[in-house]
């Protein structure tokens, strides 16, 4: 028979709390817990919300800078209509058959050119005068001060705006020939999709009025194409037409944009790297975090259970109060970027310039924070899930010590009457539950990351070091107008005392197999006085028809040391026997090097066309390029060799700010892990009052637990981290051409005072809540152990 008693109903069916029909923090008992949590942590808060925002900071910063690697030259290649393959051909050569080849829309030229040296300011520069007519509609430079070219101004010229810089002229200036009575007027500047002037590398472009090419050497015609994707088919048919002994030298656009992004592109993928690292480990130490954070609040959970909180608004607790520290760091990060970010000092500040005018800025700026706090939100909530499942009634813990019995080494190191301190310390980090691995494992990725970034650090510092070890064993570059002869010029050189040695080379442009693009050919040195390269790989070369080659050429060629390569200089074949890998920090790599001696015997008549000089220690580049300079009498055009880590220098900054953001991280993580031991070790606090250990010892006990958890993860993030970052810097030399075998790893001390650091600095964190924990009143270490 059914109950009829008044109320059995009402008995029957789940009672409802007003709590759990209001929202999570509508509760008083909500609000008042969520608060008194933010109190107790206000440190791991602040810490939080600081790492959030240098993780989203980088994550920007590295998309301006992608953007400003590429978009700027796209947008002047689309605005110039600019051309896909420029060819540089003999003057007899006939370019008007180009024009009808399949996939070539329109040309620009042929242009008659000349190679000579300008100065302006008492700076040299090599150029090519291009006789141009008229503003071309293919190609077209495009003007950015002063005008185009005036028949009524025949030694008028336009100067490409990296020359200019390079110059420091402007329109109006007057740039002298050295060696002759002539002089150029500036007309104007122009930006140009070609590649930029590079100091004893790319000679820079002036346009002129076809009547100031007065010595032409030869003429340059652009290709466009209709499909960019075929531009190593339109290079070969381009060559088969004219010729192989009529073609000079081949550039791309792909070379072109390669340049011009230089090392944006770098710098976006360190912080890009970087930061999705960081964003990892961020979010590693939250979960941590907030699982410490619930051991903890075990019986506060279960209150809250109690008073009629569902399991989902008490995981909205912990998912909403953790969203908030990284809204507000992203936030803040946001703001910061977009109002200061086109301020920072050199070449950030410009790339957050440019991106902010580029169309996808908006989308980015909250793409990107909105993805870091959801990423932070999904860790938390996985650890956030476990708080709702505590139950209303706690099952009692068992008495059992959290460590467990003593190991046999614990015994034996008691038995040698070491610290009890100690030896329970490191008993306690070694068998603690299995959180104890967790834990190591979240605090070493921010190390590992560190080690990495020190390594980046390392790496850079040893070009500028040991320019030798990477590839630039010279310091000068002196190039000649053809005065004094090479026996005078060789002595001239080699009579200052500051020069240990002169090597006289030539760079010729050769056709590769297939005739698809031109490398760099260089005879540096001689058989007797041989070029001091920097080898990676295999020997230097010695006999005869053997080379080093740099890794952006084997990757060309599909070859690899040991392999023959076959070239044609003009219409004379050269084959080489490639016996080394040398490191090859010019021209993307795609360089093959022998001595002049070996080019001579394909060709008689080749005369050096400059030489490299290689300084005694604690010499001065600059000073010696300006005495030489002098002595040339107006003849040598001396220039410092261009190391590619004087555009990295602004990465050490970067560096230093990814370190101190992963530092955040780990110090959150220290604190969690110092939070959590304090609390399990209180239960242990009566036994070890019993045995007669001083409250010193018990602190030292947890002092030297979380001392050795830094330790071990201070060795697996060394262990680890040396040989992948080895391995990411020198998969980025062979991505770019120089090659592996750059990395530098950080030097044992500094890798020790890192160590140190990290164990030191997380005993002295955990010294004072171990000593408050110790020190507390006994009806408070009762309360804990209930």
């Amino acid at each position: 028979m059914a109950d009829r008693r008044p109320g059995s109903a009402a008995r029957g069916r789940r009672a409802v709390s007003p709590t759990a029909r209001r929202g999570v923090f509508s509760g008083a008992a909500g609000r008042r817990w969520a608060y008194s949590d933010l109190r107790a942590h206000r440190g791991e808060a602040l810490f939080l919300v600081l790492a959030t925002a240098g993780i989203v900071a980088s994550l920007l910063l590295a998309t301006a800078l992608f953007g400003y690697a590429t978009n700027p030259w796209q947008r002047t290649f689309a605005e110039a209509r600019g051309a896909h393959v420029w060819i540089h051909t003999a003057s007899n050569a006939d370019t008007a058959r180009l024009a009808r080849l399949d996939g070539v829309t329109s040309v620009a030229g042929p242009y008659r050119t000349e190679a000579v040296s300008v100065a302006a300011r008492g700076t040299r520069a090599s150029v090519e005068l291009r006789g141009t007519p008229h503003l071309p509609s293919v190609g077209r430079p495009l003007l950015t001060a002063g005008h185009w070219l005036d028949p009524a101004e025949p030694d008028g010229v336009v100067l490409e705006s990296g020359l200019a810089r390079a110059l420091l002229a402007e329109p109006g200036d007057t740039l002298t020939l050295p060696g002759t009575a002539r002089t150029l007027t500036v007309e104007g500047i122009a930006d140009s999709a070609e590649p930029s002037y590079s100091p004893a590398e790319q000679p820079g472009v002036v346009w002129a009025l076809p009547s100031a090419v007065r010595a032409p050497g030869g003429q340059v015609i652009g290709l466009r194409l209709g499909d960019p994707a075929d531009t190593d088919y339109a290079v070969q048919r381009a060559v088969t037409v004219l010729g192989a002994g009529a073609v000079g030298e081949v550039s791309t656009w792909q070379q072109a944009r390669a340049q011009a992004q230089g090392d944006n592109r770098l710098f976006g993928q360190v912080l890009g790297l970087f930061g999705l690292g960081a964003l990892i480990a961020a979010g590693f130490a939250v979960h941590g975090a907030i699982a410490t954070r619930i051991r903890g609040h075990l019986r506060d959970l279960s209150v809250l259970k109690a008073i009629g909180f569902t399991p989902g608004q008490v995981v909205r607790i912990f998912l909403l109060q953790h969203l908030a520290y990284a809204l507000l760091g992203a936030v803040a990060a946001a703001a910061l970027t977009q109002t200061l970010g086109s301020r920072i000092p050199g070449r950030l500040g410009d790339a957050v310039g440019v991106w902010q005018g580029l169309p996808g800025h908006t989308v980015a700026l909250l793409a990107v924070p909105v993805g870091a706090v959801l990423f932070i939100g999904l860790t938390t909530g996985l650890a956030a899930w476990r708080a709702g499942r505590v139950p209303p009634v706690l099952v009692p813990r068992p008495d059992a010590p959290a460590g467990g019995r003593l190991t046999g080494p614990a015994r034996r190191a008691l038995g040698l009457r070491l610290p009890a301190a100690l030896v329970l310390g490191c008993h306690k980090a070694a068998t603690g539950r299995g959180r104890s691995l967790a834990t190591v494992a979240r605090l070493t990725l921010p190390m590992l990351l560190i080690v990495v970034a020190l390594s980046a650090w390392s790496t850079i510092d040893r070009f500028h070091t040991s320019p030798a070890r990477v590839g630039l064993p010279t310091s000068l570059t002196v190039r000649t107008d053809g005065t004094p002869a090479p026996a005078r010029l060789q002595a001239l050189l080699t009579g200052d005392s500051r020069v240990a040695a002169a090597y006289p080379g030539v760079e010729l442009a050769a056709l590769v197999p297939g005739q698809t693009g031109t490398i760099a050919l260089r005879g540096l040195g001689t058989d007797a006085r041989p070029y001091p390269y920097a080898l990676a790989e295999g020997r230097a070369a010695h006999g005869p028809d053997e080379a080093v080659a740099g890794q952006g050429l084997l990757d060309l060629l599909h070859a690899r040391v040991g392999d023959w390569v076959r070239m044609m200089v003009g219409d004379r074949p050269q084959v080489l026997h490639i016996v080394g890998r040398s490191i090859e920090p010019q021209n993307a790599g795609r360089v093959v090097t022998t001595s002049l001696d070996t080019l001579r015997e394909n060709d008689p008549r080749l005369a050096p066309a400059f030489y490299e000089l290689r300084l005694r220690h604690g010499a001065d580049p600059r000073r010696v390029a300006t005495a030489l300079t002098a002595a040339g009498r107006g003849h040598l055009d001396v220039h410092t060799v261009t190391n590619p880590a004087d555009g990295l220098s602004p990465l050490r900054a970067v560096v230093a700010g990814l370190i101190a953001v992963l530092a955040l991280i780990g110090l959150v993580e220290l604190l969690t892990t110092i939070g959590g031991s304090v609390r399990e070790g209180e239960r242990d606090v009566l036994a070890l009052r019993a045995i007669g250990m001083s409250p010193r010892q018990i602190t030292a006990i947890t002092v030297t637990a979380t001392g050795c958890t830094a330790l071990a993860a201070t060795l697996a993030a060394t262990a680890l981290g040396l040989p992948l970052a080895r391995r990411l810097i020198d998969a980025q030399g062979a991505s770019s051409g120089i090659g592996a075998g750059i990395a530098q790893s950080p030097s044992p001390g500094l890798l020790l005072v890192l160590g140190s650091a990290a164990v030191l600095g997380a005993a002295a964190l955990a010294a004072l809540p171990a000593a408050r924990a110790a020190r507390g009143r006994l009806a408070d270490t009762l309360s804990a152990v209930a």
